[in-house]
């Protein structure tokens, strides 16, 4: 299999830097040493089966930031509901 993407100009660079400085708000979250890996071992498993997996907002299967996304998703909306 090869990798047939071109590498990213630094212009596509540069507006994509400052479309997600407009579009969205950054959180530092840490965790506890080894923890990353088991939330992210996670994340592979049940992103695709939660139908996340191309949600608009959402990022490939097995990425911390979609999984993350989804369990605040869902917090909320049982806090609410």
């Amino acid at each position: 299999m090869t990798n047939d993407k071109k590498p990213m100009s630094e212009a596509r660079k540069r507006a994509n830097a400052k479309y997600d400085g407009k579009a969205y708000d950054k959180i530092l979250l840490r965790v506890k040493a080894g923890e990353k890996e088991v939330i992210q071992s996670h994340a592979k498993l049940y992103q695709e089966e939660a139908g996340e997996i191309g949600k608009p907002g959402y990022s490939p299967a097995g990425s911390l930031q979609g999984f993350i996304c989804r369990a605040i998703d869902e917090t909320i909306a049982r806090d609410i509901g």
